[in-house]
């Protein structure tokens, strides 16, 4: 189903809209914005790499300056403005001064993002003088939430959006999640882009937690190739549109599940649109000490080129998962770990299980299935989305900038 077939649920107080600015050399759309007239509450989660973009630096300072108040979001695609040096910090901050000129408000309530290549100088002056036509473009509607979500991709074969209309006491709220992200998908983030937008009434101080909690199960569980971005972000935005408050009885458990719900959607969503991704794995893990073991245990199988590679081709190696776990740091007991495709058993106290490797190879074969791994050590479960690794995801990554 594409995005032009889904109902998009647009939350109050929330203005779309996207054009081509000629960043892209394809001359798609690739600059977009959203305008909160009333302002929004703001709670943000980024990158962990060292290397952070621009727009990462003054997002950070924004938010601490204006409190946590956004009223203006603005994306451009093509370009990541990372490793970019001072010029980069003066170009991002150059763009946030001008959209506040025309919007008549204060700079520190501009939010900026960019994504695309690293290292190529941002192209101030294409997104200046196409800040008045994208502002004049601004519109309530799905057609215009759909339309910025298009103009962030950049590997992306399709927009990721979902939405949810809340009911709350006799009212209601709208939750809207757009995404961004195929390749360099890693846990603390990813490379990824995600706005989330609400017309809850709640403050940054009450959202910041929500959104921690919601990324941790969702946006952090999940991995392509194994590498984190320098421009990863997740934003929430609140309006307060609805009249709906998070303070209200019942209000904050609907808000967080919704969230919760909305973030993992998109989670999966990203996967699914990984670079060359042909199979989306749900590996599971079971009877972990903690969370963190199962996290470390998670993410050594996910990120293993011959495990990968093995599920590109609908190979049953089972042999391959278990060298991985043993090799992740956490001290298992190989003679308690049983390996599960589904519901077929392949690995039985360590060794091979008795199973049909032709039932194996077909249950492989489709396009998303579920691995199980037990480790025999406690009672903590963790689900983590993860896909193959195919010939097509190195001809995007071999070809990206020539």
């Amino acid at each position: 189903m594409s995005a032009s077939d889904l109902t998009i649920e647009v939350p109050s107080g929330f203005l779309f809209s996207a054009i081509a600015a000629g960043i892209k050399p394809s001359g798609r759309p690739d600059l977009a914005c959203v305008r909160i007239p009333g302002g929004a509450s703001a709670a943000a989660v980024f990158t962990t790499n060292r290397v952070v973009a621009a727009p990462l630096e003054v997002d950070r300072e924004h938010l601490k300056r204006s409190r946590g108040r956004v009223s203006f979001l603005i994306v451009n695609a093509g370009n990541a403005n990372c490793a970019t040096g001072a010029a980069g910090r003066r170009d991002c901050e150059r763009v946030c001064r001008e959209a506040a000129r025309l919007l008549k408000a204060g700079a520190e309530r501009v939010f900026p993002s960019s994504t695309g290549v690293i290292g190529v100088p941002l192209p101030a002056e294409k997104i200046v003088r196409a800040l008045p036509e994208l502002i004049a473009a601004q519109a309530a509607s799905e057609q215009a939430a759909e339309g910025f979500a298009r103009a962030i991709m950049t590997t992306d074969t399709r927009p990721k959006i979902v939405s949810r209309r809340v009911r709350a006491g006799s009212g209601s709220f709208a939750l809207l999640g757009i995404a961004k992200g195929a390749g360099m998908i890693h846990p603390n983030l990813a490379t990824m882009l995600v706005y989330l937008f609400t017309d809850v009434e709640a403050n940054s101080r009450e959202l910041q937690p929500l959104l921690h909690a919601a990324c941790d199960d969702s946006f952090n569980c999940i991995s392509v190739d194994g590498d984190t971005s320098t421009n990863d972000t997740v934003l929430l935005l609140a309006s307060s549109g609805s009249g709906v408050s998070l303070r209200a009885p019942g209000v904050r458990a609907k808000f967080t599940q919704a969230l919760n719900e909305v973030c993992k959607e998109l989670a999966l969503q990203i996967i699914s649109d990984g670079e060359g991704v042909k199979h989306v794995i749900r590996l599971r893990i079971e009877q972990a000490r903690d969370r963190k073991e199962a996290m470390q245990i998670a993410r050594t199988i996910a990120h293993s080129p011959l495990v990968k590679t093995a599920w590109a081709g609908a190979d049953p190696n089972w042999g391959r998962i278990l060298a991985a776990a043993g090799r992740s740091g956490v001290p298992l007991d190989p003679g308690r770990i049983n390996i599960f495709f589904g519901d077929l058993q392949v690995c039985r106290e360590g060794v091979a299980a008795e199973f049909d490797e032709r039932e194996a190879h077909a249950y492989l074969t489709q396009p998303q299935y579920e691995v199980r791994v037990q480790l025999g050590r406690g009672r903590t479960s963790l689900d983590f989305l993860t896909c193959d690794l195919t010939t097509d995801y190195v001809h995007i990554n071999a070809d990206y900038t020539t």
